[in-house]
């Protein structure tokens, strides 16, 4: 299995991106390390809200219609 990489699930991404986000705010961490982490950061909420509008793509809502029957529609947002 060598070389082969595994999905990094979205809950780990959030984890390093929280742990990054620390990093950052801690005020210990060089001016080069910080540059550095941020744009690793970018990247992780990049792919974050790629999959998060992906999932929301995916969501449908079942609406029980007026003959009991029910249809499936459109996660509207709500904000």
């Amino acid at each position: 299995m060598a070389g082969k990489k595994t999905a990094e699930r979205f809950e780990d991404r959030m984890a390093r991106l929280e742990a990054l986000v620390e990093r950052m705010e801690s005020g210990a961490v060089p001016l080069e390390e910080l540059l550095k982490d941020y744009e690793t950061a970018g990247g992780l909420l990049a792919q974050m809200e790629k999959e998060l509008e992906q999932a929301r793509q995916k969501l449908t809502i079942l609406r029980t219609q007026a003959d009991g029957t029910e249809r499936e529609e459109p996660l509207e947002d709500e904000a």
